[in-house]
């Protein structure tokens, strides 16, 4: 790379954020243990809002975005990681408080990496990201919890999402019967691909129920929406169900009562992926390893450059992005 490699990065002027692809220098990038030469990221539904100036997750510009991730250890000052091994970062505000993913490299602290799985390449690890990180960690909180197949069906909201599909496919391995949310038709066969037995119109949870507790349906539900939808999806708990909270697509305000929770038990987990402990983050990465059908994950992926990234970035705050896309840092 002649000493420059390639870089994203935003300025603010005037409160308007904008975006080029610039040549920058190792000298420039942040303090840290450990230099990996990126060779993948991702796109996520906060590197929508990071892109787009929104949410205040951005205080100082100029900025590398990317909350995402993976290559290959260049220099480490860290016992932990030797030159040639191959990693992951997902989280600790990497992208947001500190430069990210989105450059052809990344200087960062040694603790936030994890090991590339046997078995994975660095592509499906970013295939996966954060959206498939969190999905993960949500389905290890259900079965903490006691969630089995057994237990009845599991509804899983913006099921055509990156968060959702990766959910549907690793819930319908492990012989879960899935339901999945969608506002969008043409998602209906893909969904079923995934493994949802069963689609639920986006409408049909618009809004909460004028009464606090509905029917018996759902055993657990992974939520990636939040605000009404989940109200709406909390009167239909079954007795004893799980709810896994992990994103706020649809706001965040929770607009319900404490009956779901009083009078049939219902757990509501909220899901961190940002800050998730190491021994975690190895289990879920372990996990995914095993669990996700990885020909499922190739089918659902696509990849772009870090030219595209912007757009991108407009087209899933709109939920206009299905599945998983992967960032070749180096196209």
């Amino acid at each position: 790379m002649n000493g420059q490699f390639k870089a994203l990065i935003l300025d603010e002027t005037e409160g308007r954020v904008s975006s080029a692809i610039r040549e920058i220098t190792e000298a420039e990038l942040p303090p840290g243990d450990v230099v990996v030469r990126v060779e993948c990221s991702t796109i996520n539904y906060k590197d929508g809002l990071i892109l787009g100036g929104l949410g205040k997750l951005v205080r100082q510009y100029p900025h590398v975005p990317g909350i995402d991730f993976a290559g290959t250890v260049e220099s480490s000052a860290s016992p932990t990681w030797m030159p040639g091994d191959q990693v992951i970062l997902t989280g600790w505000r990497v992208g947001e408080t500190r430069w990210g993913g989105y450059a052809q490299k990344a200087r960062v602290k040694a603790e936030w990496l994890v090991p590339l799985p046997q078995g994975m390449s660095i592509k499906q690890a970013m295939a996966i990201g954060t959206a498939g990180f969190t999905a993960m960690l949500s389905v290890l909180a259900l079965e903490d919890h006691g969630i089995a197949p057994s237990s009845g069906p599991v509804l899983i909201t913006g099921g055509a999402g990156g968060l959702g599909s990766v959910a549907i496919a690793v819930l319908a391995r492990l012989g879960y019967e899935v339901a999945a949310s969608t506002g969008r038709p043409e998602t209906h066969d893909y969904l079923k691909r995934l493994g949802a037995s069963l689609i639920v119109d986006r409408a049909e949870l618009a809004e909460p129920s004028s009464r606090p507790l509905l029917s018996e349906r759902w055993a657990a539900c992974i939520d990636a929406v939040g605000g009404h939808t989940l109200a709406a999806v909390l009167p239909q708990m079954k007795y004893h169900g799980v709810v896994a909270s992990c994103g706020n697509a649809g706001g965040i305000e929770l607009p319900t009562t404490v009956l779901p929770f009083i009078l049939r038990g219902v757990a509501l987990l909220g899901i961190d992926s940002a800050m998730c402990p190491i021994e975690r983050r190895r289990q879920a990465w372990s996990r995914l390893a095993t669990d996700l059908p990885f020909d499922l994950l190739d089918a659902m992926t696509e990849t772009a450059s870090l030219a595209e990234v912007p757009a991108l970035g407009k087209r899933i705050l709109k939920g206009d992005v299905r599945g998983r896309v992967v960032i070749d840092v180096n196209a």
